[in-house]
């Protein structure tokens, strides 16, 4: 057995395809499929079930892909902790985002990072809360920017800002009259959403708890972007929470779609950096939690490290 088998098994299990499996891995199809059954054998199990063109992990492989995610990610940890003991601030991070974060936050941080990591460069994925944390865990991603509070034993959090929430609404709308508005405000009916996944959806409706929320005909369009609710609200098909950069950024500058704060203690989300509890990018993680904090525009409440 050696890391290049483990590479080879854990490749197939994430393509469910053995050519694809071997494409990704730069080597033949019948290498691939040749070092995988010589590993069958060598462990006296069978990894995968094959059944026609489907491919999937057997009872015994879920548990021989899960051991062989960590083996690489050690092996990756050799390599990322002799380089950070030679320049801790030197080699890419790659860093995973939300999508309600990544376009409106990191416009502020990239030139502040370019200029105080230049020689760790961000490497960045941008997805769901639900997709990003087993990527960090396994250790394909250094780090991650998230909107929840994540409770796996592997990971640490260090808190970056309080963020506050928004409501946008058409200019026209009746509320636009208020300085701020309170959830009761809210007509349940009307408020957008995005789709499921999205924990700025699960955020939105823990603050407008009402068995009402979001069952309107248009909310049933799952949003995947703030973007497509920004749109549907200024069309005038209901109204929308936005955090605090989606505004500053401009997202909501338009003559058909008005912004108010939204009123109460727990109206704002807090966000965080994510990473394994024993990454060797540690102390980079670190610096990039505080250029974040110092990137931030006035008006987001900043947390100390």
């Amino acid at each position: 057995m050696n890391l290049r088998d483990l590479q080879y098994v854990v490749a197939v299990a994430d393509h469910a395809h053995f050519g694809h499996a071997a494409q990704a891995c730069n080597v033949s199809q019948p290498t691939l499929s040749g070092q995988i059954a010589k590993l069958e054998q060598e462990l006296g199990i069978e990894i995968f079930s094959r059944v026609g063109r489907t491919i999937r992990p057997t009872e015994a492989g879920e548990q021989t892909i899960a051991h062989a995610r960590r083996a690489i990610a050690a092996a990756q940890d050799i390599v990322d902790a002799a380089r950070a003991n030679r320049d801790p601030l030197s080699g890419r991070l790659r860093l995973g985002i939300i999508p309600t974060i990544a376009p409106y936050l990191m416009p502020y941080v990239l030139p502040l990072t370019a200029e105080k990591l230049p020689n760790a460069p961000l490497v960045l994925v941008e997805d769901t809360t639900g997709h990003i944390v087993p990527q960090v865990i396994e250790g394909k991603l250094d780090a991650a920017i998230l909107a929840t509070n994540e409770d796996a034993p592997e990971l640490v959090s260090i808190d970056l800002y309080d963020e506050p929430f928004f409501v946008a609404m058409p200019s026209n709308h009746p509320l636009v009259a208020r300085k701020e508005i309170r959830v009761e405000d809210i007509d349940p009916k009307t408020l957008l959403l995005l789709t499921d996944g999205h924990c700025l959806r699960e955020q939105a409706l823990e603050l407008c708890s009402h068995p009402q929320v979001g069952g309107g005909v248009m909310a049933d369009m799952r949003a995947t972007s703030l973007e497509t609710l920004l749109h549907l609200t200024a069309a005038g098909q209901g109204v929308t929470l936005l955090p605090q950069l989606a505004i500053e950024c401009g997202r909501a500058d338009t003559d058909r779609l008005a912004t108010r704060p939204l009123a109460g203690d727990h109206a704002f989300r807090r966000v965080r950096l994510v990473h394994r509890r024993r990454s060797p990018r540690t102390k980079a993680l670190i610096e990039l939690a505080r250029i974040i904090r110092m990137s931030l525009p006035a008006g987001v409440r900043s947390l100390k490290g």
